[in-house]
């Protein structure tokens, strides 16, 4: 599939890039890295990066996002990076191009696009890119050495998940040789303000254990509004940035944190142990094996969920 990826690249002039919406370290990393390899190797070719802001990773060089008109789709490929389903891009304009063609590493959910370079053993997208990039002989410049790197260090956590394999530390190497400082990217990836260090606390407390291995937090609606004035998060922040504090905890195996926001409850599940996504599939969401998301409508149906998780870990 990468030579018919690549062949698709080659075909046109006009190229717009697309992701998923609240974008974490690999959906930027990868569409700032596709963009300039692309750039770099077909220098005479326009790209474009669309999709929704971020502050968590606004660090990330050349990642804002241009604003194109909607003819610009106009005999143009699109190109669809680490999302797995329709519902999750951000910028709905994708249709309208001439072709499109979509990159991702989650586990498939549903085709969207004309070519799919699909590939699930990927720690990242970023990694995903990094391999068609080698396989068909293109060269990276810094900044997309630099951009799919802070992808494959922010999906595959600091290479500690066990998605991260010797293929991963084989790209992540290629990456490094292109000659950029990673003491810059972890320094701006893991400080935190003293406030969001105090939030992360309180955090702590509100963990709740549900037996069986499980464990879970909420947030309600109520208390997001609170803490969006005084700590200036938002509920991506909150639902993907919290659930990390009950994944060290002792006995603890499968962890889901709920964010009731106006629209929703946000959940995010991981488990160190257990294939949690055919939960998150049940429930109208999706991811990956040991790591997924989903928006559910109640707290009610998150209680129904979290007595899923506690069934799957008694086997039943």
């Amino acid at each position: 599939m990468f030579k018919k990826a690549k062949k698709l690249i080659e075909k046109y002039d006009t190229i717009i890039i697309h992701r998923h919406t609240n974008p974490d370290g690999d959906a930027l990393g990868s569409q700032i890295g596709l963009r300039e390899i692309i750039r770099e190797n077909y220098p005479d070719k326009t790209v474009y990066i669309v999709g929704d802001g971020t502050k968590r990773y606004a660090f990330m060089e050349g990642w804002q996002p241009d604003e194109i008109p909607d003819e610009f789709y106009q005999g143009a490929l699109a190109i669809i990076l680490d999302t797995s389903a329709k519902h999750l891009i951000s910028d709905t304009r994708y249709p309208q191009a001439a072709e499109t063609l979509r990159f991702d590493h989650h586990l498939f959910v549903e085709k969207i696009c004309d070519v799919e370079v699909v590939d699930s053993t990927f720690e990242s997208c970023c990694g995903l890119l990094t391999q068609f990039a080698i396989d068909c002989k293109l060269k990276f410049n810094t900044l997309a050495a630099k951009s799919l790197f802070t992808g494959m260090v922010t999906d595959s956590g600091r290479f500690r998940y066990d998605s991260a394999n010797p293929r991963t530390f084989r790209l992540a190497a290629t990456l490094t040789e292109q000659g950029f400082d990673t003491n810059e990217i972890y320094c701006e990836l893991y400080a935190d303000d003293l406030s969001m260090l105090q939030l992360r606390s309180q955090y702590v407390l509100k963990i709740q254990l549900a037996g069986d291995g499980v464990a879970f937090i909420v947030t309600t609606n109520d208390e997001l509004h609170r803490l969006e004035k005084e700590y200036g998060v938002d509920s991506f922040g909150i639902s993907r940035g919290m659930v990390g504090t009950m994944a060290d905890i002792r006995g603890i195996d499968s962890w889901v944190n709920f964010t009731q926001t106006d629209d929703c409850v946000l959940c995010e599940l991981r488990s160190k142990k257990h294939n949690i996504n055919p939960i998150a599939v049940k429930y109208g969401g999706g991811g990956h094996a040991k790591a997924s998301g989903a928006a559910i409508p109640d707290l009610d149906t998150a209680m129904k969920m979290v007595a899923d998780l506690k069934a799957l870990h008694r086997g039943e």
